[in-house]
């Protein structure tokens, strides 16, 4: 029997009509046609598609065309998620009678925030490293007089960003 006989034969077993069957399997329905009449032969992609929508037949059968086409059932062991913890409501935190008489039992401790736990910096003078400037003698220009001499301007020169440039002399 060839491949595309035994896919008319899924066909037939599905109970649907081709272009059903098509949509049931997410191929295109001229695949269908095109491999039931022989013409194409069905690609992998197609051939998952199909074992994904009926698990139960046989890969054997369905690539080789040995053995029976349906899968005896065969129990398979459920794999059990892991439940995630869920966080308690509001009420069920209240379960005993005696919530709010007790006020020193039921006060929240709640720790300081984890920014609180930074320590402070230390003053950058007590801290040496090896990349540290140098100490820079403050240089007074000449043209800050912070005496009463007089000073007259000489020159003033624009720059203009084009590169031009103006100078202005009193």
């Amino acid at each position: 029997m060839e491949i595309n006989e035994r896919i008319a034969k899924v066909l037939e077993y599905s109970g649907l009509s081709p272009s059903e069957f098509a949509d049931e399997i997410d191929v295109q329905r001229s695949n269908i046609s095109h491999i039931t009449s022989g013409r194409n032969k069905p690609s992998l992609d197609f051939l998952i598609k199909l074992k994904d929508r009926f698990p139960e037949l046989q890969w054997d059968w369905l690539i080789y065309g040995k053995g029976e086409m349906i899968q005896d059932k065969v129990d398979t062991p459920v794999v059990e998620k892991a439940k995630t913890t869920s966080l308690p409501d509001l009420f069920s935190l209240i379960a005993d009678d005696n919530f709010g008489i007790t006020e020193s039992e039921d006060r929240i401790i709640s720790e300081p925030p984890r920014e609180s736990k930074i320590p402070a910096p230390t003053p950058m003078s007590e801290k040496i490293i090896d990349s540290q400037r140098l100490a820079v003698e403050e240089k007074t220009d000449s043209i800050q007089n912070t005496d009463n001499q007089s000073s007259k301007i000489k020159r003033i020169v624009l720059f203009f960003d084009d590169g031009k440039f103006e100078s202005f002399e009193p």
